[in-house]
């Protein structure tokens, strides 16, 4: 729970408390809400996230909708913290209404979603390991080596190595029923990037905090 306090909280020392685990938790929090939104969900078990989040920030439940008021709040908080485009939620809006027509559905596209995401981020992290050493104030030198390596998954179909080959594939495969562009997976990707690059830096601070 103190992840997601973190999100709200104004630091006075102007040092960044966001990180992975807040991003990833807040991309969960809007996929459930857009679920439980369109099919009507009433029990809150069925979304754990969007629980937590409720629970955390005390959300009531909008025109007696579950997800609604989840759905804006997150959204309102992915696109201030992190700098999410419009066109990130429509497309994930878009792929949830296209994909879950009913709650048999959820887990499968959940399911879907998590291989997609795990396995994109482990062949990001192969093809772009020097460049993680760039440093993060040349943000537009790694959007555009990020852009160019996501544009290189999703097109070339000939990689050297037979691992990379088979992710990069899967990949594919996963962004064509899920329906998400070259422009999502690179919003999404860079983000991850950028505050995975920070984490270092944080973690070695709050050790030397706990030594003195």
């Amino acid at each position: 729970m103190g992840i997601f306090a973190n999100l709200f909280r104004k630091n006075s020392r102007q040092t960044s408390s966001k990180n992975v685990e807040d991003f990833s938790l807040l991309t969960r929090v809007y996929f459930q809400s857009v679920i439980a939104s369109n099919l009507g969900i009433t029990n809150i078990r069925f979304v754990p996230d969007v629980a937590n989040f409720k629970r955390l920030f005390k959300i009531p439940t909008q025109g007696g909708r579950l997800g609604q008021a989840e759905k804006s709040t997150s959204r309102k908080m992915l696109m201030q913290d992190y700098g999410l485009s419009e066109n990130f939620f429509k497309e994930i809006d878009s792929s949830v209404k296209r994909l879950c027509r009913s709650q048999n559905d959820v887990q499968t596209y959940l399911f879907m979603y998590q291989g997609f995401s795990n396995d994109l981020m482990m062949l990001i992290g192969t093809l772009m390991q020097w460049k993680f050493r760039v440093p993060s104030i040349f943000k537009g030198a790694l959007r555009s080596m990020t852009q160019k390596t996501v544009h290189d998954i999703c097109t070339k179909t000939i990689w050297k190595k037979d691992d990379v080959h088979k992710t990069a594939a899967a990949v594919r495969q996963y962004k064509e029923r899920l329906g998400y562009s070259e422009a999502w997976m690179a919003e999404y990707v860079y983000n991850i990037i950028i505050l995975a690059k920070k984490e270092p830096k944080n973690k070695n601070a709050e050790e030397e905090k706990k030594e003195k």
